[in-house]
């Protein structure tokens, strides 16, 4: 049976590193989503970082949105998938579908988004390999002094909580050092 392993932790916790540790231990065919889209020249750097650190036998899908086809496509060609990471996923899914200008998604939406975000944890429920996703946690901080912000941080805690639930295993990086909470 396949296992999700979910991986979360603050900025520069060592959560990507660890993903790619864990699917070192794999055998056979390895995947790497890449929810990360190169929209100005600090990203550009940071991806170019990112592939840096990956193993070349490593194959690399590049989707920012559709994280549920994805991971079908991937059935009967993967053993393991780590997905990096549902931080920018949600980023993404907030520019993609919010209200113009605002950067927040309309609230009579948010029930649609937490649709797909329960859809997502299903499909790797679902799936015929083993998954490690890398997550931010952010609800530990401050309460951001605006809306798109807080909404980020609401949206991605209820998709980490999903995310969450439907995991074997949750681990929590703290400075480099992996912490397993379930």
């Amino acid at each position: 049976m396949a296992r999700i392993v979910l991986i979360t932790g603050g900025a520069r916790s060592g959560k990507s590193a660890h993903a790619l540790k864990l699917a070192a231990l794999h055998t056979g065919r390895r995947f790497f989503l890449a929810t990360a889209e190169a929209l100005d020249d600090e990203m550009v750097a940071r991806i170019a970082r990112h592939k840096a650190d990956r193993s070349p036998d490593l194959q690399t899908i590049e989707e920012p949105i559709d994280l549920e086809s994805a991971i079908e496509s991937l059935n009967n060609r993967a053993d393991v998938l780590v997905l990096d990471c549902l931080t920018l996923w949600v980023s993404n899914m907030m520019r993609a579908h919010g209200v113009p200008g605002m950067g927040v998604i309309a609230q009579h939406e948010i029930g649609a988004f937490l649709i797909r975000a329960r859809s997502f944890a299903n499909a790797l429920r679902g799936a015929r390999f083993d998954s490690i996703v890398v997550t931010d946690e952010v609800g530990a901080g401050i309460v951001p002094d605006n809306p798109a912000s807080r909404q980020f941080r609401d949206l991605l805690g209820w998709t980490n909580q999903k995310l969450a639930e439907a995991a074997d295993e949750v681990i929590l990086m703290v400075a480099g050092i992996p912490l397993r909470v379930k």
